[in-house]
């Protein structure tokens, strides 16, 4: 009886390798085979569409990977403003995820408090940053309090408006259910509304992370006083045509946005993926 448990157990284990295998094939194969095409037409554009004289608007990837990340002087000062703006990206995301869910759940708590707030959301997110850069200069500084407040300013509204979505789309029956056992607010929120809310939240912090990081950038290519973070970098190798060190800010930036999207997924994955399946299969 062992000896058939155990063959089974491992002929599942033997069927079961093919299909990991196929999954991971299928996750992976299609970005390796679209990055490989890009690297392609990158370096089809650099010495096929562009002349000598005018390389320097697309230098070739192993030119900008010797230049701007093999170089030991390039790669730290590179390093050193991407931290500079990882802290910037952080405070902001930070600051703008608590008044985000402070507005979000008074809103969702009395239908007055959201008609009074909302439209002054939607107008600080239609409002072009570059219309009060300004503003922000003249009342916050030139420094890093400045680039702080336009990663608050970048980052703020789709964490309200899915964290509200979120909060409001618990069924009715449960609501009637809570009410017939007499819950308070608080109760509701904890129990019901706050684990309904779980999936949009998380979709709306993993849009702001990214959010942050533009900010941060944003931020810093037009407050450079203070420590100079990646986009006072983009904005020096842009003037001085410096093609390598500028792209290789580019993927330092574009790197850090995509880190700090995939750790809010990660999180997502490790809260409410398996409460999510459980809930869409019912």
């Amino acid at each position: 009886m062992n000896i058939s448990i155990k063959k089974e157990e491992s002929s599942a284990a033997v069927m079961s390798q093919p299909s990991r295998i196929r999954k991971y094939t299928s996750s992976f194969l299609p970005p390796l085979i679209l990055g490989a095409g890009v690297i392609g037409l990158w370096y089809y554009i650099s010495f096929g569409l562009l002349e000598e004289k005018r390389r320097f608007l697309l230098r070739p990837i192993h030119s900008v990977i010797d230049v701007g990340f093999l170089d030991g002087d390039n790669r730290t000062e590179s390093l050193k403003a991407l931290w500079s703006s990882t802290e910037v990206a952080l405070i902001g995301l930070s600051i703008a995820i608590s008044l985000g869910f402070i507005l979000a759940i008074l809103m969702s708590q009395a239908k007055f408090l959201e008609r009074a707030i909302f439209p002054y959301m939607v107008t600080l997110q239609a409002i072009p940053i570059l219309a009060i850069v300004p503003l922000i200069s003249f009342w916050f500084g030139t420094g890093q309090r400045s680039r702080v407040v336009v990663c608050v300013i970048i980052a703020l509204f789709p964490i309200i408006v899915n964290t509200l979505f979120g909060l409001q789309s618990a069924e009715r029956g449960m609501h009637d259910l809570f009410s017939l056992h007499h819950a308070n607010r608080f109760t509701r929120l904890r129990k019901l509304m706050f684990p309904a809310a779980l999936p949009a939240i998380f979709a709306g912090l993993r849009i702001s992370a990214g959010l942050s990081v533009i900010g941060a950038v944003v931020g810093d290519f037009f407050f450079g006083k203070g420590e100079a973070g990646i986009g006072q970098m983009l904005k020096k190798h842009a003037n001085r045509l410096n093609g390598e060190e500028l792209l290789a800010c580019v993927i330092l930036s574009s790197a850090l946005g995509v880190l700090v999207f995939w750790i809010f997924g990660v999180l997502q994955d490790k809260a409410v993926g398996r409460w999510h399946e459980a809930n869409s299969a019912s």
